[in-house]
């Protein structure tokens, strides 16, 4: 299946993944719905989309040997495979829709939160769209309910204004550690150990869910001012 397919497979196969290879797939993903003509990608193009300032969170300084690891990661997993492109370097693709059993909107926010981590749906919304349409957090709810459903993503905080949200598959130390407020951000050294985590004390975390509700208000006041100035005099 490649990312022109909406259908959803009735039996995903996704598993917890290391913090690298969440970052390599989310990038595949990304890439494939935002410069299709650049897709399927090298190696050196991973890494770049790995590496960007924009969009990522956290940050991470990864070179080819971090990148091909979680390639062949992910390879065994069945979440990419490697083509050969045309008799010249080689390059890889994704299998998410596969492997996840997602819609392309599901798809979509998935990327993101393998981007990006933990985040506010108002948030969520504005970055998922640039991958595919959702038009407002009315018609982000059912997506995210559906994920939630299918355990592909887990409620941080309670529904409602600010509501904070991320993906599933996080390895378990991980997940314990986000669900107890303490949120693990990947390290990756010079020496490609495992990345490890660091915490945030509990009123970081209040002042982080507070920032996250001003921000949902200001996207939903963007997305009304649109509205109002898309009408016609």
């Amino acid at each position: 299946m490649n990312d022109l397919t909406p259908a959803a497979t009735p039996a995903p196969k996704w598993k917890p993944l290391e913090p690298i290879q969440r970052r390599v797939l989310g990038v595949m993903v990304e890439k494939a719905k935002t410069t299709p003509a650049a897709y399927p990608m090298s190696v050196n193009a991973i890494v770049t989309g790995c590496n960007q300032k924009n969009n990522r969170d956290p940050l991470m300084t990864l070179d080819d040997i971090d990148v091909e690891r979680a390639l062949d990661g992910l390879r065994t997993l069945g979440a990419a495979s490697e083509i050969d492109w045309m008799g010249r370097v080689s390059k890889w693709k994704h299998h998410g829709y596969e492997w996840l059993g997602v819609t392309r909107a599901e798809m979509a926010v998935m990327a993101e939160l393998l981007l990006r981590g933990a985040q506010a749906v108002g948030e969520l919304r504005g970055r998922a769209a640039r991958m595919e349409p959702i038009e407002d957090l009315a018609a982000l709810k059912p997506i995210v309910s559906a994920l939630v459903e299918r355990g592909l993503m887990v409620e941080l905080s309670p529904p409602g204004r600010g509501q904070v949200v991320s993906h599933n598959l996080y390895l378990a130390p991980e997940l314990a550690a986000l669900k107890s407020g303490q949120g693990a951000r990947p390290v990756v050294s010079d020496e490609h150990d495992d990345t490890r985590a660091a915490t945030t004390g509990s009123a970081h975390g209040a002042l982080a869910a507070e920032v996250a509700a001003l921000r949902e208000e200001v996207a939903r006041l963007r997305e009304r001012v649109s509205a109002l100035e898309s009408k016609p005099a």
